[in-house]
């Protein structure tokens, strides 16, 4: 359980860890692989959303999956990128949130995750809370904590 002035704090920042799905770069679930090799090389991201034509979130999509799709056994032949979609290929089991969790299940998820896909109920892709957003507002909170709080060390037993 988080300390309730430590969650007061990071909570006061919570506005600030939603990067909206229109500053998000993405990728349709028909686009063909070779689209989002471009995508994924021209951002400089590793992994991104995956999303059906009325912006339901589908899965992610990352360089590794579509670098494994051209692997043969002559080595690596491009070549299927054209033909091949993303559906085919991107991951699905992915631990999304709604903007309702609250923080603790949200820091226990970012452990493993550079960043966490943001839904509605409908299950429509809305944005992305990223580690280092979070971050930013533990950064804050551990500045702020003794300037808004007494804290008072326990002795140990």
């Amino acid at each position: 359980m988080i300390a309730k002035s430590a969650e007061a704090l990071i909570n006061e920042q919570k506005s600030h860890f939603l990067i909206p799905a229109e500053r998000v770069a993405n990728v349709f679930e028909n686009n063909h692989l070779d689209h989002a090799f471009l995508v994924l090389t021209k951002i400089g991201y590793s992994k991104i959303p995956v999303l059906d034509k009325n912006q339901h979130f589908k899965g992610l999509i990352s360089l590794s999956m579509i670098t494994e799709s051209m692997l043969g056994l002559n080595g690596i032949d491009p070549s299927n990128l054209s033909k091949r979609q993303v559906a085919e290929v991107m991951q699905i089991d992915v631990p999304v949130v709604n903007k309702e969790n609250d923080i603790e299940d949200i820091l226990h998820l970012l452990i493993d995750q550079p960043f966490l896909v943001v839904v509605n109920s409908d299950n429509v892709f809305i944005g992305i809370i990223t580690r280092r957003e979070l971050m930013k507002s533990i950064n804050y909170m551990v500045h702020e904590l003794e300037k808004q709080y007494d804290v008072i060390l326990k002795k140990s037993k």
